[in-house]
């Protein structure tokens, strides 16, 4: 007969152990069954709950508004209801008004939050940094006006060349005043001052030849006043003719020697170029000696000016360089003005009436070219006057025959 095995004193034990274990993997089994169950409850919530939620409405602009922010030469930017930017023409980006999607300056900003308030509309002109850095400046004549419902429409002007050209205007005005009132109140009390003194021949010839200089300062002023003004007028340039360069050279330096000499200067000519311009050869004469007598008075004695030209790509440059005080970088720009001086103590005392350089600008612009300027203080300056390159009597004839031989394989 067999005999089943003994389970022993431990197995009751053993059993109690799994059954514990069965039923607690059977609770966990249930827990992840509730936890998976309602996680996809609430997703589900979710989305049903955003499908309630309307989206916002796209903002669409008329298309004839469009089309007229599109020709605007003026900076034009659309606002929605919080002030998001809906469109930007160029300009507004190029302005700086706006920058990364938003309005850029508080003080624009300030319109517009005053302009939803009371629905008025604001038009003031604002002096704004032109960009995030450095000291530039521009000013704008800004417009906010609503557009629609929670819409905004910003206008913005570049008045900066307008307001400089003012102020150059008022500063003519009042130098003019200035430069005209200074050698005729001199020469008025030297007049006085030689009256008082008839008794004494030596001080009457010292003040005499003081009232000599003043009235020849006060002519010169008087006449670069009004050729100015007439380089300004259209068709300043009425006698156009081919100009020999060399020619206009020399007789510039010729003219400017005395001046040179008077402070130990020397003017050195750099050689022939053969270079010709079409052009009025007074001008051009006064052009260079303007050029010249600028370096003479912001040269030291004892130095040298030098004067030069070449030609090549179609440009004839004459070169005035001078070893003065030199000038600094921020005022290189306003140099042509009317009546500007880098150092005026200077000027009144070599009696310079501060429209040379404004005359030789103008004198290069009528005759198609330019005048350029490089400097650095304690250096010295060069002036570069270019002018288009009249072609010689030689090339003109080779033109002329290939032309004549060939009409139709060559172009003017």
């Amino acid at each position: 007969m067999r005999r089943g095995r003994d389970p022993g004193p431990g197995r009751p034990y053993a059993d109690g152990v799994e059954g514990l274990t069965g039923l607690m993997m059977l609770a966990a089994g249930g827990l992840g069954l509730v936890v998976g169950v309602g996680a996809t409850l609430a997703f589900r919530w979710s989305e049903r709950a955003q499908r309630t939620v309307p989206e916002r409405p796209e903002l669409v602009l008329d298309d004839g508004l469009v089309r007229v922010l599109a020709v605007l030469r003026s900076a034009a930017v659309v606002l929605g209801d919080d002030d998001q930017v809906i469109r930007a023409s160029p300009p507004a980006y190029a302005y700086g008004v706006v920058r990364d999607g938003q309005i850029v300056h508080a003080a624009i900003r300030e319109l517009i939050e005053d302009v939803r308030r009371t629905g008025v509309i604001r038009d003031e002109e604002l002096e704004l940094p032109r960009g995030p850095l450095g000291p530039g400046t521009i000013m704008l004549q800004v417009r906010v006006a609503q557009l629609g419902p929670g819409q905004l429409l910003v206008l913005a002007e570049d008045r900066t060349q307008a307001r400089r050209l003012e102020a150059i205007r008022r500063d003519f005005v009042v130098n003019v005043s200035h430069e005209l009132k200074t050698p005729v109140g001199a020469i008025s009390l030297l007049a006085e001052t030689v009256q008082d003194a008839a008794d004494d021949p030596e001080a009457v010839r010292r003040f005499a030849g003081r009232m000599i200089a003043e009235s020849q300062r006060l002519s010169a002023l008087v006449h670069e006043i009004l050729e100015l003004s007439r380089l300004q007028v259209a068709g300043a340039l009425q006698e156009i003719q081919v100009i020999d360069v060399d020619a206009v050279i020399a007789e510039a330096v010729d003219r400017a020697r005395t001046g040179a000499l008077a402070k130990q200067i020397d003017l050195d000519v750099g050689g022939q170029s053969g270079a010709q311009v079409f052009g009025d050869p007074t001008m051009l004469v006064q052009a260079v000696r303007n050029l010249l007598d600028n370096a003479v008075s912001y040269s030291p004695p004892g130095t040298h000016v030098g004067v030069g030209v070449r030609a090549q790509d179609g440009l004839v440059e004459i070169a005035v360089v001078d070893q003065g005080i030199g000038i600094p970088a921020e005022e290189q720009d306003r140099v042509f003005e009317r009546f500007y001086r880098v150092d005026p103590a200077r000027s009144r005392e070599t009696g310079g009436t501060g429209l040379g350089l404004s005359i030789v600008k103008h004198v290069a612009a009528d005759h198609g070219g330019d005048v350029q300027v490089w400097s650095q203080p304690g250096r010295g300056s060069t002036f570069t006057l270019r002018l288009p390159k009249a072609a010689s009597a030689e090339e003109v004839e080779a033109h002329q025959r290939a032309l004549d031989s060939d009409p139709k394989g060559l172009t003017l």
